[in-house]
């Protein structure tokens, strides 16, 4: 039996470590988002990472034996890659500038609010349940606690241009996860996901060219802190954050991979006050608390929904995780089903 195969605590070390790189890292992006944007233009930074991220992954599923992709596919990947990364992530860069890192998590947060409205409002469409219409209420209250005026909690509003960009973009990334499950894709998600990221990098590229930040970008200027953050959103958050990712949804269940989104939002929060001096408020904490809770109330809602509509796809999908190894083979072996 292969080292990679063996039962106990090797694999749940394994475990482990995924889920701390995905809770940590991911949380971490958004402070390093806002270092790397202090000397470097937003929309070609996040270009930059993309691009770099993508064409690694790309030539790993293509050295794998992943089959070509058609041009059908690479038309989804631009669909997809406009909206999560163009629109998702591009919304976030821009909006760092003037909404600190762990504000900026919170409203992103909203991902899943926005999932349970779009899946509801488009042609047959599911409607959300009493708990899910709960947690829509509650996160959408949290939102306005966040940016309303001062006399709700005080402490001081955040920027709200900055504010409604990052809902925008929390919306973008939504409507791209919906449509990435009905779209054409490789059968490969690592060769997928190289073509989307490979696309939003040149959609971001475009866009900070015709917002002219070339024009005002002085290499000279680019601080240390800047092009070290750059490097580690490519090497962790978009390279190891999401490969773990990736193997944790192949040896857990879908709704324990999901729990970043509950943790994220803490990590930033915190990191963007302890190492960047950003103000964390009672509004910040209660705004904090209330997203949160209805990302959480939310998730588990739909889960039970989506078990309750198939009978018996619980066991199966936890019956399915089990019988695939834990060792770090298992990512390359199933990538490419």
């Amino acid at each position: 039996m292969s080292k990679f195969q063996l039962p106990g605590i090797s694999c749940r070390l394994r475990v482990m470590a995924a889920f701390a790189a995905v809770y940590l890292i991911w949380g971490a992006t958004y402070l390093f988002i806002r270092f790397a944007i202090e000397t470097l233009p937003p929309f070609l930074m996040a270009g930059t990472r993309f691009l770099v991220a993508g064409g690694v992954l790309y030539s790993v599923a293509w050295l794998g034996g992943a089959p070509r992709p058609t041009w059908p596919h690479w038309g989804a990947a631009a669909v997809v890659g406009g909206l999560l990364l163009l629109g998702g992530n591009g919304g976030v860069v821009w909006a760092e500038q003037s909404v600190p890192s762990g504000l900026a998590a919170l409203l992103v947060a909203m991902s899943p609010l926005w999932m349970a409205v779009l899946d509801w409002v488009r042609p047959g469409g599911v409607r959300p349940s009493g708990g899910v219409a709960v947690g829509l209420a509650l996160g959408f209250a949290g939102v306005v606690l966040l940016v309303g005026p001062d006399e709700l909690v005080g402490g001081g509003r955040i920027d709200p241009i900055g504010a409604g960009v990052l809902i925008l973009a929390s919306l973008s990334w939504a409507a791209g996860s919906i449509y990435s499950r009905h779209g054409q894709r490789p059968a490969s998600p690592l060769l997928a996901t190289g073509m989307q990221m490979l696309a939003g990098g040149a959609l971001l590229l475009l866009v900070g060219s015709a917002t002219g930040e070339w024009a005002g970008f002085d290499y000279r200027a680019v601080s240390l802190r800047s092009l070290a953050s750059l490097g580690f959103l490519i090497a962790f958050g978009s390279l190891i954050g999401f490969t773990a990712y990736i193997w944790l949804l192949r040896v857990t269940t879908v709704a324990r991979a999901s729990t970043y989104a509950y943790v994220n939002p803490a990590v930033a929060v915190f990191l963007g006050w302890a190492l960047a001096g950003e103000a964390l408020t009672l509004r910040t904490l209660l705004a904090a608390g209330v997203i949160v809770a209805a990302v959480v109330v939310i998730t588990t809602y739909q889960a039970r929904q989506a078990t309750s509509a198939r009978p018996g796809a619980a066991a199966k999908a936890s019956k399915d995780a089990e019988s695939i190894p834990c060792g770090s083979d298992s990512l390359a072996t199933h990538a490419a089903e």
